[in-house]
């Protein structure tokens, strides 16, 4: 029987052990926490995921947290239009999409692995390319090694050396938040500089953001994030009045410089440590799914290393290319480039956006 070991048990790295289970191989993951928790964000997946999800029996019960009615789009500061999505349209071409609390998620995909596949509180401090794995409870080996360990990836210096984030320009607050009336309206508001975006979650919680341009690694605090967003319009001051300190989350945001190679030996990475990128696209998760999917079909068979390299690598690479691009485009703070944007979202036709999306979301496995 073949072995893996996979660094990481977030939602990349149980989603690969699910897939390498499920085709016969035995694995062990190993997560650094000493327990998983519930963290404040949720995560958007689009129709390319749940076909990833579908391939490991996991399809239904994710969209079991789908909402059915629902409405999208970009507006600016005081609650006006710049573009609206044909939710209908994005329903029958490519299917509805799920917004879903990640701990709910990776509780999901936890529960379809076997017991005692995943070892909790198991720092790794190195990886080598003949499939060895120095940790905090020994060294083991294995016939494949996932590095499914984030953007500050330990087993990815084996692969491509020492690689460094790159800071894209702005930083973002994350909560989900317990409200008084149902909302039913996902989207994002565009300022300058700024952003807010929010997704109702099944439960009747919603799942919001700040994003404005700042210093790579700036403090701040939720009453300076609810100063900054008090004008904007509603529901945007409520939810930040809403959200819990406690259970906030304040990350700079990053992504990876392409990677040369995503394997090496015995060695492969996959989601944040491989292709980081920013959230602007709603595919990092996404796109974790993806490789875990296509690398448990690849990584039996003759040079499956090879050929999960360069079909993920290009996919991959070409969405943080364009995520990065339109983070860009939704950051702009000069007044006479806002007012071109905002011109321009109001006078893009919707069917340019879906065509725009096809590309990513007509992922099949």
């Amino acid at each position: 029987m073949s072995t893996a070991i996979v660094v990481g048990g977030g939602i990349g790295g149980t989603a690969a052990a699910l897939a390498l289970v499920g085709r016969g191989w035995s694995v062990q993951v190993l997560e650094r926490a000493p327990e998983v928790e519930e963290v404040g964000s949720g995560i958007s997946l689009w129709s390319n995921a749940l076909r990833a999800l579908d391939a490991l029996g996991l399809g239904d019960a994710v969209r079991a947290h789908g909402m059915a009615e629902v409405s999208a789009g970009i507006r600016d500061e005081r609650g006006r239009w710049l573009s609206r999505t044909d939710v209908a349209t994005l329903r029958e071409r490519f299917g509805a999409p799920v917004m879903i609390h990640r701990a709910r998620l990776l509780d999901i995909l936890r529960a379809a692995l076997p017991e005692g596949v995943v070892r909790t509180g198991i720092s790794v401090r190195e990886a080598t390319v003949d499939g060895a794995v120095v940790h905090a409870a020994g060294t083991s080996s294995a016939d494949l090694v996932v590095g499914a360990d984030g953007i500050r990836s330990v087993v990815r210096r084996a692969v491509c050396g020492e690689v460094a984030p790159r800071y894209a320009g702005y930083t973002a607050w994350r909560a989900v938040v317990d409200i008084h009336e149902p909302l039913t309206e996902f989207g994002e508001t565009w300022g300058r500089g700024a952003r807010f975006g929010m997704a109702p979650l099944a439960d009747g919680r919603v799942y919001c953001f700040a994003v404005y341009n700042a210093p790579e690694n700036t403090t701040g605090s939720l009453a300076e994030v609810r100063a900054r967003f008090e004008s904007w319009h509603d529901p945007i001051p409520g939810l930040l009045a809403a959200a819990d300190p406690n259970a906030l989350l304040h990350n700079d945001i990053y992504d990876l410089p392409a990677l040369p190679s995503f394997t090496s030996g015995r060695i492969a990475l996959l989601g944040d440590a491989a292709h980081a990128m920013t959230p602007n696209l709603g595919q990092g998760g996404c796109q974790a799914l993806e490789d875990a999917v296509v690398l448990a079909g690849l990584a039996g068979e003759p040079d499956g290393l090879a050929r999960y390299d360069r079909e993920r690598r290009t996919r991959t690479q070409m969405i943080t290319r364009r995520s990065a691009r339109i983070g860009t485009v939704a950051q702009l703070s000069a007044r006479p480039l806002v007012a071109l944007r905002n011109t321009a979202l109001r006078l893009t036709p919707t069917s340019a956006q879906l065509r725009s999306m096809a590309e990513i979301l007509d992922w099949t496995c």
